[in-house]
């Protein structure tokens, strides 16, 4: 008998979802999409705005009709539809806040007819870790909240949202990325909880996204002794197999986080990791952002081949995974034909930022808020994770400036920080902007100095309210356009 593998390209290039750099499709990405590509995902260096995404997707669907778009839309502080000038949202922290799940899916579905419309069908999101760590480095406002049934309730409602806008969903990061100080990006994190552990916090979230019907979800790049002492997440059988598909019931398409994060790419290799993903149960394989060309996607692809000629990916899992990536395209086809044409809703985001703000005072203090002239608002800029991106604009002074004529802002870094972060103020009321207060030792010498001549200082943390400070505190729990907004709202007196 002879065996031919002349299908084995195709049936490859099926499984993979590469990025690309452009604001438009490629040569080499049209040609592929000809040969069996079967998704693609799109950055913040692929969007202009969203007609320029929609001509992007039609150029797309030209070449092959039923191609998954995906992004990485999270709708809060990681925003790549909204890059440019920060989202409209306030992001899955300042929703679990205000933990009115009928708000959430009302924001989800939102986001889902923009994205659908835009013509992108699979969107990584929502966040399903518990941020139960506060020192994440990675996570932190990205999660709902810091405890479990809060965070598996609006997980639940997010995904239904999404989907009734007829995007899909994608929870991440499978089985829990909030209890770790690492990085995955740039390390391997290890997860130490034991087995009850997990199941009563990390795999809550994902429990609730299975039974609310998620289309996708994303592993993390993650160690988990107490589920397989030996291989991260993405590349264990035992984790992807035996938990996420026999006990969680679930039956859709597991997608990799990007497969060249250093945590699984420096022990594994690109091409390795990619091969043992597929293996352990993955279905679709994310190149993300660090390698957008048709030499990462041609690797890739061949050494998948190369795996199964050699005996060391099944053909069969290869031609599994392309299966459900295939009914995956089809579900997609199915939603944004049914909700072609769905109407957004108003201002759903700016209505969920301003209900996230939160203010405390020390007791005793009267008369703080609104302030009634002019401020000077300082910001203190910590390094942001990759996740996020350095591209998105922050800050509160932009809209206060709006509210109230003549506010002056600066902005430090650590190195740059003075010794009176609060001495160009003068006598005008001083706002002092924080991102995670409790994870930067500079940042909060620095908010303490101002403190110490300034007592009147109002502190406005939009990251994890964790640290509370000041006689006067106002927390967005989220750091994006409409949080600003709603807390210079409140600054001014606007609300």
């Amino acid at each position: 008998m002879t065996t031919t593998t002349g299908h084995l390209p195709a049936l490859a290039a099926a499984v993979l979802q590469p990025g690309f750099v452009g604001t438009t499709p490629p040569p080499w990405v049209c040609r592929w999409l000809g040969d069996g590509l079967g998704s693609v995902v799109l950055f913040a260096r692929n969007v202009v705005d969203t007609e320029q995404v929609a001509a992007l997707t039609a150029t797309l669907r030209a070449e092959r009709p039923d191609v998954i778009v995906a992004i990485d839309e999270e709708a809060g502080d990681v925003t790549r539809l909204e890059s440019v000038h920060g989202s409209s949202r306030p992001g899955n922290f300042a929703l679990g806040a205000v933990d009115d799940p009928a708000l959430t899916e009302a924001v989800a579905r939102d986001l889902g007819v923009e994205l659908a419309a835009a013509g992108v069908t699979l969107n990584y999101a929502p966040d399903a870790d518990v941020n139960s760590n506060p020192a994440n480095p990675v996570i932190g406002v990205r999660s709902f909240g810091t405890d479990p049934t809060l965070v598996a309730r609006h997980t639940a409602a997010w995904v239904r949202g999404l989907q009734a806008g007829g995007v899909a969903a994608c929870a991440k990061h499978f089985p829990g990325h909030g209890d770790t100080r690492v990085d995955s990006h740039h390390d391997l994190p290890r997860i130490t909880a034991d087995r009850a552990r997990l199941d009563a916090c990390e795999l809550a979230p994902f429990r609730a996204a299975v039974a609310a019907g998620v289309q996708a979800v994303m592993t993390g790049h993650l160690l988990v002794p107490a589920l397989d002492p030996q291989l991260p997440a993405t590349l264990s059988q035992r984790i992807l197999g035996g938990l996420l598909r026999d006990e969680l019931g679930f039956s859709g398409v597991v997608v990799t986080d990007a497969v060249e994060m250093r945590a699984v790419a420096d022990r594994y290799g690109f091409a390795g990791a990619t091969v043992r993903a597929l293996a352990a149960g993955a279905d679709a394989i994310c190149i993300g952002g660090e390698r957008a060309d048709e030499q990462a996607a041609r690797e890739l692809r061949d050494a998948i081949v190369a795996a199964v000629i050699s005996g060391e990916l099944p053909e069969e899992r290869l031609a599994e995974a392309a299966k459900r990536v295939g009914q995956l395209a089809a579900w997609t086809v199915a939603a944004r034909d049914a909700g072609s044409g769905a109407a957004r809703a108003a201002d759903v985001g700016l209505v969920a930022a301003r209900r996230a703000v939160r203010v405390t005072a020390a007791p005793g203090t009267t008369g703080a808020l609104p302030l009634t002239s002019a401020a000077h608002v300082v910001e203190f800029e910590p390094l942001r994770n990759i996740a996020i991106g350095a591209e998105t604009p922050w800050g509160i002074g932009g809209p206060l400036g709006e509210l109230l004529p003549g506010t002056s802002t600066v902005r430090y870094a650590e190195p740059d920080v003075p010794a009176d972060p609060g001495a160009g103020a003068g006598t005008r009321p001083l706002v002092l902007v924080v991102r995670d207060l409790h994870r930067h030792d500079w940042m909060r010498a620095a908010v303490h100095r101002a403190l110490a001549t300034r007592p009147d200082a109002v502190v406005v943390e939009l990251g994890v309210p964790e640290l509370v400070t000041g006689a006067v505190h106002l927390a967005t729990h989220s750091a994006t356009r409409a949080s600003g907004r709603a807390a210079a709202e409140v600054l001014s007196g606007a609300r």
